[in-house]
């Protein structure tokens, strides 16, 4: 699975590296929100919602399905301007501007993308305008309680009052945490997008992909970007209606996550973890699968946890485990298969042992449930 943006014939001139304000706040917005997604940033969410107004953590509540369960594309409104050339404002309030430039109808349709659902990506009739459409996203938003039916409701029935609304509640947000943390990182990702852009340049748009994520990777005939996720969407980067081009946007909020924007009148967007912990690079989702499929089996569970403590030989698992060294060996062979152990030879014997490095990826329970 992955979503796929089709760039074959796109100049290289056409890809940007750039920040993004609104971006950052609304990355910003989900690490407070969903703060279980962003243990690295446990201390600022923590003073930050402690120190957030009453009345302004009660309107971020109405609005939070902007940032929690799906990523808005009225973040990323620079996306829907063609005349921008896919360049976001150099400040919040250009990029609020901007969000402020979108049509009713793209700007409901943005922000009404309240959950992860197959829909996204397809198109389809306005809300404003198509009776089934508009059902269909207040049935989405009750799903997601009173308040966010409530949001959808004003929206739809009154969408520049709900618009202006929504832009206060952002610049109230500057107000209150973000122009602080904007003048920290602003130079930090500054400095990330003229990197990758000079490696664009000078190595190649293979390499500053690989740069971006080791999730985003270009084919080999050059004609693709795809990027590893557990979804599937396709888009290309040379809709006439935005203009051709892809936008790479860096955050200091985003790891763990990789958001793509592939809905149609938007352009492609990548909106990229600028730094992340060693051990974020991840793998191909298909190795995830075959990790997890590994450890399914209640044997190997088993094993592993012998194989957490120290290095241990095929004959040595058999006897603890009172089953035949053949059968070891087999999941021995599956285990090493999917990298979870590494095995090294001693004269004659050949020991193996969990690589806790690897296996401190798929999540600290699986550690602390082995190592108990």
């Amino acid at each position: 699975m992955s979503v796929i943006i089709d760039i074959a014939g796109l100049p290289p001139e056409r890809l940007v590296f750039s920040p993004a304000p609104l971006a950052e706040l609304c990355a910003a917005l989900h690490a407070l929100a969903e703060p279980g997604h962003h243990p690295g940033l446990h201390g600022w969410t923590t003073a930050t919602n402690a120190a957030l107004k009453p009345d302004l953590a009660d309107r971020l509540c109405e609005a939070d399905f902007l940032w929690t369960s799906s990523f808005s594309d009225i973040s990323l409104p620079f996306a829907a301007l063609p005349d921008v050339h896919g360049r976001p404002g150099a400040t919040l309030a250009e990029d609020l501007d901007m969000l402020d430039r979108l049509d009713d109808d793209v700007f409901v349709d943005a922000a009404l993308e309240i959950s992860c659902t197959s829909q996204y990506g397809r198109g389809g009739p306005s809300p404003l305008s198509d009776a089934k459409a508009r059902a269909h996203a207040l049935e989405r938003a009750a799903a997601r309680g009173p308040r966010q039916l409530d949001f959808a409701t004003r929206l739809l029935e009154d969408p520049p009052a709900l618009r202006a609304w929504t832009r206060r509640l952002f610049e109230d947000c500057a107000e209150a945490f973000f122009d602080d943390v904007w003048q920290r990182v602003r130079v930090e990702l500054a400095t990330d997008a003229r990197h990758k852009t000079q490696v664009l340049r000078h190595k190649g748009l293979a390499e500053a992909l690989a740069e971006v994520s080791p999730a985003v990777s270009l084919a080999a005939d050059g004609s693709r970007i795809s990027v590893d996720k557990l979804t599937s969407g396709r888009t290309h980067a040379l809709d006439p209606d935005v203009g051709p081009g892809v936008t790479f946007v860096p955050s200091s909020f985003g790891w763990p996550h990789l958001w793509v924007l592939h809905a149609p009148r938007w352009r492609p967007v990548i909106h990229y973890p600028a730094a992340a912990p060693t051990l974020a690079g991840p793998g191909s989702l298909d190795l995830l699968e075959l990790r997890m499929e590994a450890l399914s089996h209640p044997m190997r569970i088993r094993m592993c946890r012998y194989l957490a403590r120290s290095a241990y030989t095929t004959t040595e698992l058999a006897a603890a485990h009172e089953i035949s060294a053949p059968e070891v060996s087999r999941h021995i062979a599956i285990l090493k298969k999917a990298g979870l152990i590494t095995t090294r030879r001693r004269g004659r014997y050949v020991h193996h042992q969990l690589d806790l490095t690897v296996v401190a990826r798929l999540g600290s329970d699986f550690i602390e449930g082995v190592l108990r």
